[in-house]
């Protein structure tokens, strides 16, 4: 009888976990699909991405569209651009971050409760988009490097993450011993607090890299000077000179109309994937700390 029971919950816990590993394949068959198919469409014909004969892979192996995009000539000035923004962008944006959550996450600390509901206050509330732009202008941030930079340099939602994970996991028998050592604030910051925080500030520059690489709205209301846009806002105008204009082609020239179609569509998935790549690089070295930074503090022993 105990036999037969232990056999009823070993095949009800096979079965369990193969309900989860196929609902986790086809969630896995959804998730990666488009992705697969735009990196397909973007090496095949633009005729057959026109005819819709793409499905999984290739189809007329081609690279004309990665020669379109990489023979405009702001494409490197945009790269450029903005691995400077992402990378100086966000070592600012980690720095201030820590500065903020550090001393909102001490207990002695007089006043935390007011000088955090400030920073949710902000969160919540702002001047607009026109007097932020006209702060901007007051500031000569306009056509800056600056203005991609400084108006983002502070992300209060990231800083109350980095708040709760300082609360969470350092102890503060740590500080105390530290102090008892003869240790500054400051060097208590440096030597001790910044090391253990290594896995949240991970995730956090990874957060605010991707936003620095991804940003585009900033550069498109603040930056008039070519030289310093970042490369999306440089895909944007590539996409925007290869829209099709349907009056000025011709209705009966439908193998034409097809190509241009075809061309068009190609072009917006080699700029996806142009624009993917450098994060997808980025992503695979910081997975472990992205894991960790997560998880650390999620359980109690």
């Amino acid at each position: 009888m105990r036999i037969d029971t232990q056999s009823r919950n070993k095949m009800s816990d096979n079965l369990f976990m193969g309900a989860i590993y196929l609902f986790l394949t086809i969630l896995l068959l959804v998730v990666l699909y488009p992705l697969v198919y735009i990196i397909s469409a973007s090496f095949s014909s633009p005729t057959a991405v026109g005819a819709g004969r793409v499905w999984l892979w290739p189809v007329d192996f081609t690279l004309v569209a990665y020669k379109a995009v990489f023979s405009y000539s702001q494409i490197m000035t945009g790269f450029a651009n903005s691995l400077f923004y992402m990378s100086v962008g966000t070592v600012i944006n980690l720095i201030l971050t820590l500065l903020a959550a550090y001393p909102l996450s001490r207990s002695e600390f007089r006043g935390r409760g007011f000088f955090t509901g400030v920073f949710v206050f902000t969160m919540y509330f702002s001047g607009g988009l026109v007097p932020t732009y006209l702060l901007i202008c007051n500031l000569n941030l306009v056509n800056t490097r600056a203005v991609m930079i400084i108006p983002v340099a502070l992300s209060v939602w990231n800083m109350i993450i980095c708040r709760t994970f300082l609360q969470s996991t350092i102890p503060e028998d740590l500080f105390q011993a530290a102090k008892l050592d003869g240790c500054s604030e400051f060097r208590l910051l440096l030597k001790v607090v910044l090391p253990l925080s290594k896995p949240v500030l991970a995730v956090l520059g990874l957060y605010y890299g991707v936003a620095h690489w991804n940003s585009y709205f900033n550069a498109m209301l603040y930056l008039t000077d070519k030289r310093l846009f970042p490369l999306q806002l440089v895909l944007r105008s590539i996409l925007i000179m290869g829209q099709i204009d349907y009056t000025m082609t011709d209705v009966f020239d439908i193998e034409y109309l097809m190509q241009r179609m075809g061309l068009s569509q190609l072009l917006k998935y080699a700029v996806i994937v142009v624009a993917s790549v450098p994060v997808m690089l980025i992503y695979p070295f910081a997975q472990k700390y992205f894991i960790k930074g997560m998880m650390i503090g999620s359980l109690k022993g």
